[in-house]
């Protein structure tokens, strides 16, 4: 966005240009800001800092902040705009200020030119989404959603830091409720739509499958005539939600793609190698030939293995959960551990009114896939006792559970570690880091 002016970017936003500093701009200085913030703590000389209003405050109060920590310029509402007769940088006001944001974005993506992809779906999209960037990253230059930028806010903020040039842009998108991904489609215009799976997430807000299944495919409605749409082979739930006008690419048995087609995968589990047929198709959707090794940098806490001395063998998937990624992380474990077998379990949450069932099937996968220990923790994960057999401790919450580890490891153990965000297991892997030495 080097090349914006202040009334340019004003017009993108649809926002009204209120201030800017007198005279030319000074030797040397862009002509429009270097990056995008919504964070007033984190403002750099050239930013231009989006103040939205919250729950808890106001952003748009720390709009002097802004400016003196030397933003090129300022998003705000109305009642903060008044910089002055001399303001230190361009002002903006909007009175929707996360409107004009994503306004902003849209127009930053058209001039960009770059091929977008989003993906979504109730478990797997962000390990897609770091397979499509590591396929993609071989011959484009592409921008791919950091860390949890998947929502009407972080998508539009992943948009504008794409730098000019950007080939490809690969978007995730989640939801908390229907209407949101139709929000973030809109957003982002995309080429390409994954839905990677559909499963019991959410259900506290949607009450049905068929709902979820419903909120994931305003993915398929906001996709222009002609556009990719990249579907599960095996998800009927789905078919209601199918476009004539799109191009469709199934994945998975039965679908169109099948095999890697000679890529080399750094991961052996089924859940990550269906999510690495989702990202072929996708790759292949925009014209993309990967080939030979991929070299995968997952994000932080979504399944990384980590050794440790002992030897001991953490799997760090404690960023979420859900029924389908705890099913999924167990077949994992089952199949890598050579030593015991350790589950630290937590609260899977927003189940609705059959939570304690999904928790007492989770207990009975363990038991199915040879957990020698299991760790529960919480209310919710307690329930997986009912049908475990092995070696069971039930603790209340994350710093019990970190406690509890330190007695429990043994060399050789391989544990896995995964809950709902809420619990913060994350806990339990530093503690075993600190433990081990590590």
């Amino acid at each position: 966005m080097l090349d914006w002016s202040a009334e340019q970017l004003a017009a993108a936003a649809g926002a009204e240009l209120a201030g800017a500093p007198p005279g030319p701009p000074r030797r040397g200085a862009a002509r429009g800001p270097l990056r995008v913030t919504i964070d007033s703590r984190d403002v750099r000389p050239g930013d231009l800092f989006v103040g939205l209003p919250g729950t808890r405050t106001d952003g748009g109060r720390f709009t002097g902040a802004a400016l003196s920590a030397g933003a090129w310029g300022v998003l705000v509402s109305p009642e903060h705009a008044a910089a002055g007769d001399a303001p230190a940088g361009v002002v903006l006001a909007a009175g929707d200020p996360l409107a004009a944001l994503q306004r902003l974005a849209t127009a930053w993506r058209r001039a960009l030119g770059a091929q977008v992809v989003a993906i979504t779906g109730s478990t797997g999209k962000t390990s897609t989404k770091d397979v499509l960037k590591s396929m993609l990253g071989q011959d484009r230059r592409v921008v791919a959603s950091e860390q949890n930028l998947n929502t009407e806010i972080g998508v539009p903020l992943t948009i504008l830091g794409a730098p000019a040039g950007t080939q490809v842009l690969v978007l995730e998108m989640a939801m908390r409720g229907s209407g949101q991904i139709a929000e973030l489609t809109r957003i982002a215009e995309p080429d390409v739509g994954v839905i990677v799976t559909i499963g019991p997430v959410h259900l506290e807000q949607l009450g049905s499958l068929e709902a979820v299944a419903a909120a994931k495919a305003e993915l398929l409605a906001g996709l222009r005539p002609g556009a990719t749409a990249v579907l599960p082979a095996d998800e009927p739930l789905l078919d209601p939600h199918r476009r004539e006008d799109l191009r469709l690419v199934t994945f998975g048995p039965g679908g169109d793609v099948t095999e890697l087609g000679g890529l080399e995968f750094p991961f052996s589990s089924a859940h990550m190698r269906s999510n690495a047929l989702a990202a072929l198709a996708a790759a292949r959707a925009v014209g993309a030939k990967p080939r030979g090794m991929l070299d995968v940098l997952l994000s932080a806490r979504r399944g990384q293995r980590i050794e440790l001395p002992g030897p001991v063998v953490v799997i760090d998937d404690c960023y979420n959960a859900n029924p389908m990624s705890m099913r999924a992380a167990l077949d994992d474990l089952a199949a890598s551990a050579f030593g015991r077998r350790v589950a630290v379990l937590g609260d899977m949450l927003e189940l609705g009114l059959e939570e304690v069932v999904y928790h007492e099937q989770i207990g009975a996968i363990a038991d199915r896939c040879g957990v020698d220990v299991l760790v529960t923790v919480g209310p919710l994960a307690a329930h997986m006792a009912a049908a475990f057999d092995g070696e069971l401790h039930a603790v209340p919450d994350a710093a019990a559970a970190a406690a509890r580890m330190r007695e429990l490891v043994r060399p050789g153990d391989t544990v896995l570690v995964k809950a709902s965000r809420g619990v913060g297991l994350e806990v339990v892997c530093e503690t075993l880091r600190a433990a081990e030495g590590a």
